[in-house]
Formats: C-alpha cells, sequence, structure tokens
C-alpha cells in the first residue's frame, strides 16, 4: 500500500497524515476483545496514572492482536513509504492508549508534549531524551465528536520545533516543551481501522473525552534503523531520516 503525493504534502507540511480503513474489522474487533476480556480482569487503581502514561493492559503489549495491527496489516507499507524500504521491522509491542468518560465540566484539552520527555510516570530516564522517527496511531472506536477523546495535533509545529533546535540545540528540550508561538490545535476524528502517521517532533497531545463512550486506540513508535547514530540530528533535520518526503521537495 503506498501514499499519495497529497497525503505527503500532508506529512510535508501539517507533520500527520490520517488514512482511513487501513485495518481490517476483523482485526480492530480482535483486538478489542482481548483488551475488554483484559479490562474485565480489573485493574490496580494504585497503577491507574501509570497505565496512562504507558499503556493500559501491559500484558497484552506484545502479544498478536496487538502487535498483528502493525506488522500484519498494510502499516508496514505505509511507514515504508516515508521511511525508506526495509527500514521498518516488525514492531515488538504498541501502547494500549484508553480514555475514559470525564467528568469535566467543560472539557479541555491536555497540554502539547513531544513523546520522549520525562515524566515521573511514563518511563523516560530523567536526564534523557527517548526521541524516534514516527508515531503511528490506529483508532479501534469512533471518534466523530470534539472532546471524545480525540488524539489532538498542531499543525505544522514539527518545523517551528525544528528551527528552535537548530537555535538552541536538541537538548534544550530537557528544559521544557520549546516556548514558541503554537497554532490552533486540531482534534482529528476517525473511524475503527483509520491510522495516523505522525511525525515524531510534531506537537500533539489529547482532548477529554465528555462523550459516554471509551476511547479505543494503539500506538505504535517507530525508529529509523539509523536513528541510534545521532539521535540528535533528525531533530534538526526532520526529513533526514525521510526519503518519501525529501523526494517530493522540501
Amino acid at each position: 500500500m503506498k501514499l499519495t503525493h497529497k497525503q505527503k504534502l500532508s506529512m510535508l507540511n501539517d507533520g500527520y497524515i490520517h488514512v482511513p480503513g487501513v485495518i481490517p474489522k476483523i482485526m480492530v474487533d480482535q483486538a478489542l476483545k482481548h483488551i475488554n476480556h483484559a479490562l474485565g480482569e480489573g485493574m490496580p487503581s494504585e497503577r491507574m496514572m501509570t497505565f496512562r502514561a504507558q499503556s493500559y493492559c501491559p500484558e497484552l503489549q506484545d502479544k498478536s492482536p496487538i502487535t498483528g495491527l502493525f506488522n500484519d496489516t498494510p502499516v508496514r507499507s505505509l511507514v515504508e513509504d516515508l521511511i525508506g524500504e526495509g527500514k521498518c521491522p516488525p514492531t515488538r509491542g504498541g501502547q494500549i492508549a484508553l480514555r475514559f468518560p470525564t467528568l469535566q465540566d467543560p472539557p479541555v484539552v491536555a497540554r502539547p508534549h513531544l513523546d520522549g520527555m520525562y515524566s515521573p510516570h511514563n518511563g523516560v530516564k530523567e536526564g534523557t531524551i527517548g526521541n524516534f522517527t514516527m508515531l503511528v496511531g490506529v483508532l479501534l472506536s469512533p471518534v466523530r465528536d470534539d472532546f471524545a477523546g480525540n488524539f489532538t495535533v498542531w499543525p505544522g509545529t514539527h518545523k517551528i520545533y525544528e528551527q528552535y533546535f537548530r537555535e538552541n540545540g536538541p537538548e534544550s528540550l530537557l528544559g521544557g516543551i520549546p516556548p514558541v508561538e503554537l497554532p490552533e490545535p486540531v482534534q482529528t476524528r476517525g473511524e475503527p481501522g483509520d491510522v495516523f502517521l505522525v511525525h515524531y517532533q510534531l506537537a500533539h497531545s489529547v482532548a477529554n473525552n465528555a462523550s459516554p463512550f471509551t476511547r479505543y486506540a494503539i500506538f505504535f513508535r517507530v525508529t529509523h534503523p539509523e536513528h541510534g547514530a545521532d539521535w540528535k540530528a533528525p531533530m534538526t533535520d526532520i526529513w533526514l531520516h525521510w526519503p518519501g518526503i525529501r523526494e517530493i521537495g522540501t
């Protein structure tokens, strides 16, 4: 499965691509079944903050109903269309990201962030930056309105942060999210089986879920094989490991 020129332009300019209908319903249903079974066994209240920051149902993260959403579908080919053929090995696990209904009124959008920044519960070692190449989101439940647990993005911030890190150094992220003026956020919407391909350096967050239904999604983190040679380089050259974007002009 290949991306269109228009879709690649969306990545170039906005920092993300929404690809509808990638995952077959039978695989969405299988993932939901396993997650709901695990939830039915109960969750220890003292671990809820860690679950929110890292993953619910951690015992399922590396199991085939979850990893198969990436490894056994067109998702890998979409990723490789962006970062290079053969540059995306099978995933070993996904983040099970649930957003339960809130009673907060009015609902809000959480502050923007970049993944890999330390917080007390997310598993990132303090004093380090756990950056990567691409965030891949898979919707397992419909998100048709605002404030339904929407994956929320600030389009174009991948380019804004690139310039900031060129001027201030990638290590500046250790001091917090760059203090730059941001565009208006977009609360993404979609259907079960839709996929979001997101540049690592795009500011993102989540909107409160004011709906009566839990939002189910899985997030995978993709790291280009050459990323480890110099983790700072792609923060000041955001298309370094993206030949599929470089070929359309940067």
